[in-house]
């Protein structure tokens, strides 16, 4: 980079550049040293105080932000899931820079530069996400384009709101449709994925005297990788004359030679959002919605459009990117994620115990998966099937105990494979589950095939851990259930063999409160369970439900004789609670 930096006439850009990258390489190679000085608490800097009266210089001042970007590593066990910034990141971040240089040009150049720089980079998301004769908003909040959208779509269906205000919604209220797999905090799920019946829902609200005016559709969920259909959707919208708008992860692939007809339905919508930060590995990078439509003096009511420099030039972070990686490289990176997806997918088909829950197989970037115990005389189709269409009773009792399991295995993996990066949710009807999407983080964290592999190998190494410990839970509540003065507690978050509480002479079953004399008999258990010579781990703590000291017996990756270990605790409580008897006597 120092090469053609020399060449650039512009003092003042080839310093910047040459400062930009110097801070880079402080800033990253500040986490190598780190992980060497582990041990060491945070410097006395990292307390605030006084400005000082003289200036520093810029390395004493970065110095100081490496320290507060890595000062208390232990404080951070998921440090390692870091983005990977490389070239094209200090590209993007060289753009936030060159912004405010370049808000000091006179007028007139000011002017120029900023209209170049947005329209070379409309033409090109144009070109690459297949979106034909359509205009640009760049917003830093992903959410904000729809934002504008929404008001655009009004300013065009209420002619008079310019003049009345929201007075004119009163009359003839608004209605957006959002997909009922919208992402969550977007509103309420107005939109079902059968068609017929959100047609239905148009026909009601037009009788109401209502306006339908929006429909955001989903391509590609960021929770499942859900699609709409969009095609259909689309022919709803041009028979009612409501505005279509599109979201999704899915989009990103509309770079490629081949798209799911579902997805490429979305290149016929009135507008839609990409996010070509996270799908590029780009830090800092502005959301981009592209829109149609030909009422320029609308658009800039809306506030899709302005005639400020400095909101023109948040495009400008973005277009530097793309002419650094080039079509080849923003091709490359999109498919990369893609079939890191469609990698994991084949391996987990192969691994027992382990259900994919998929939309479509072939085109969704998105892997969801889960840890689940077959059932007897179940399909085998069972272990890939749609997201949702396993019903709770389907599962039942199990249900609880592997959402635990499966939020310990998802935590697992995180830390074994950060590389992957891994998202633990919860789905309503699916329960708990362990996400990959590539699309959103490999480009950021440089994930390869050779990390989807260890992935798949660190969940075979969990398995019998898994599997073993959900045997052993029924026959454990059941064996807890038999024996007087033992009281199964029923903790779902628990991911162990269960949770046991012994109930002592005095204690009071209709209290919530804590118990000292049942705290006091529990210590002492804890101390007699940690002394025995098994692989099992006892933890004390307070009842799921209550402040009353419980026993958690954790997992189990051999076969424990569970009513010998019932047996045990049930006598050593007893004998604890005996002694501590006698003793009072003795005193008294």
């Amino acid at each position: 980079m120092d090469a053609p930096l020399e060449k650039i006439a512009d003092l003042t850009l080839a310093e910047m550049g040459k400062n930009l990258k110097e801070a880079m390489r402080m800033l990253e190679s500040s986490q190598r040293r780190t992980e060497e000085e582990n041990g060491k608490k945070p410097v006395s800097e990292d307390i605030p105080g006084p400005l000082q009266g003289s200036g520093q210089d810029m390395v004493s001042i970065l110095q100081l932000v490496q320290n507060l970007m890595h000062g208390d590593e232990d404080e951070e066990p998921q440090s390692t899931r870091i983005q990977n910034i490389g070239e094209q990141g200090h590209m993007a971040l060289l753009g936030h820079s060159l912004g405010a240089y370049i808000s000091t040009l006179d007028k007139e150049k000011l002017r120029k530069l900023t209209t170049r720089i947005l329209s070379d980079t409309t033409l090109w998301l144009r070109r690459i996400f297949r979106y034909e004769n359509g205009c640009a908003y760049f917003h830093e909040e992903e959410r904000e384009g729809l934002a504008k959208i929404c008001r655009l779509a009004i300013h065009s269906r209420y002619e008079d709101f310019v003049v009345d205000g929201f007075d004119v919604l009163y009359n003839k209220k608004p209605v957006i449709y959002l997909s009922a797999a919208a992402r969550p905090g977007l509103g309420q799920y107005l939109c079902n994925q059968d068609i017929a019946f959100l047609e239905k829902l148009i026909k009601d609200d037009i009788e109401k005297g209502r306006l339908p005016l929006l429909l955001v559709a989903s391509a590609g969920t960021a929770a499942v990788g859900h699609t709409d259909k969009i095609g259909r959707l689309k022919e709803l919208c041009e028979q009612y004359g409501i505005w279509l708008h599109v979201e999704g992860v899915n989009l990103a692939t509309l770079a490629l030679g081949y798209v799911s007809s579902s997805v490429l339905a979305a290149t016929k919508c009135d507008s839609m959002t990409l996010t070509p930060g996270p799908w590029l590995g780009l830090p800092a990078i502005p959301a981009v919605t592209l829109y149609k439509h030909d009422d320029p003096a609308l658009t800039l009511v809306a506030g899709l459009t302005s005639n400020k420099p400095a909101d023109k030039l948040r495009a400008l972070p973005l277009w530097l990117s793309l002419q650094y990686l080039g079509l080849d490289g923003i091709v490359e990176r999109i498919k990369h994620a893609c079939q890191l997806s469609q990698r994991l997918q084949e391996s987990l088909k192969k691994v027992d115990h382990i259900k994919i829950l998929v939309e479509d197989e072939l085109s969704s970037p998105v892997v969801v998966f889960r840890f689940f115990q077959e059932l007897p005389g179940s399909d085998p189709a069972f272990k890939a099937v749609p997201v949702s269409n396993v019903a709770p009773a389907a599962i039942g009792r199990e249900r609880d105990p592997c959402d635990a399991l499966n939020r310990w295995l998802g935590e697992q993996l995180k830390q074994l494979v950060p590389m992957c990066g891994l998202t633990v949710m919860d789905l309503e009807v699916d329960g708990t589950c362990v996400r990959f999407s590539p699309l959103m983080t490999a480009a950021g964290l440089g994930t390869r095939g050779e990390d989807v592999d260890q992935l798949i190998t660190c969940i075979q190494s969990k398995l019998p851990v898994l599997t073993c410990t959900l045997q052993l839970r029924e026959e454990f509540r059941q064996e807890v259930e038999g024996t007087a003065s033992l009281l199964y507690v029923d903790d779902p978050t628990w991911p162990g063999i269960g949770v046991v509480r012994y109930e002592h002479a005095n204690d009071d079953n209709s209290s919530l409160k804590s118990d000292p004399e049942g705290e006091k008999i529990h210590t002492g258990l804890l101390k007699k369970l940690n002394e025995l010579e098994s692989d099992l781990i006892f933890k004390m703590g307070p009842e799921y439900k209550s402040m009353k000291s419980c026993i958690y017996i954790g997992m189990a990756s051999d076969d424990v004789d569970v009513s010998e270990l019932v047996e045990t605790i049930a006598v050593t409580a007893r004998e604890i609670e005996e002694n501590s008897r006698v003793l009072q006597n003795s005193i008294y």
